[in-house]
């Protein structure tokens, strides 16, 4: 709900002026995939290796984000939407701040990941798919959350019980079940490297 008497202030420093001194092009790593996909493990990964190029970033986890910004809300899909709807505005914030933000949120719904991506320039998304099979997630269920969704200890689970929409046109796709954490890791950082995110 908008206020009247709320006016957006401008700040005198850029976007592109907080970038210029991070050698890099701002943007968000949207992660989205199935639990159990491999997301966080891939976003850590290529976090580190950002981090080894001297770049700055942050990232946003799901559960970590949970804990904190997003603690009352559950996983009804008013909830879902609410959650990403949070999710993009602090990622808004970090491409403002000229960050390369990492996230890896399940994100099971195309229009609310659309949503976000408007939040941002159109260069400033990067929707990475980490599609990996269903009955691959199911099989590394790290937290055992697969098995407690098919005894319905779980109501509202993604790919069991709710709706997981895979993107449409993700810039980066990686099918995550024959690969390396190494090879996918290298592969998005080729992706910015090529792309001009990581200014030399």
């Amino acid at each position: 709900m908008s206020n009247k008497n709320i006016v957006w202030h401008d700040h005198h420093v850029t976007k592109e002026e907080r970038a210029s001194i991070k050698i890099q092009k701002p943007c968000i790593l949207w992660f989205t995939g199935l639990s159990g996909s491999g997301k966080s493990t891939i976003a850590n990964a290529v976090e580190v290796k950002l981090n080894e190029l001297q770049r700055h970033t942050y990232l946003l986890d799901g559960d970590n984000i949970r804990m904190g910004l997003n603690m009352g809300l559950g996983f009804s899909d008013e909830d879902r939407i609410e959650n990403i709807r949070r999710i993009g505005e602090v990622s808004k914030l970090f491409v403002d701040a000229g960050t390369l933000v990492l996230t890896a949120f399940i994100s099971p719904f195309q229009k609310e990941r659309d949503a976000v991506r408007a939040l941002v320039e159109a260069d400033e998304f990067i929707e990475v798919f980490i599609d990996t099979p269903l009955e691959v997630c199911e099989s590394r269920d790290p937290k055992g959350l697969y098995k407690k969704a098919r005894t319905g200890e779980i109501p509202n689970f993604t790919g069991i019980s709710s709706p997981y929409e895979g993107p449409e046109k993700p810039e980066i796709h990686i099918k995550n079940d024959k690969i390396s954490i190494e090879d996918v890791t290298q592969q998005i950082i080729d992706y910015l490297q090529d792309r001009g995110y990581l200014h030399a």
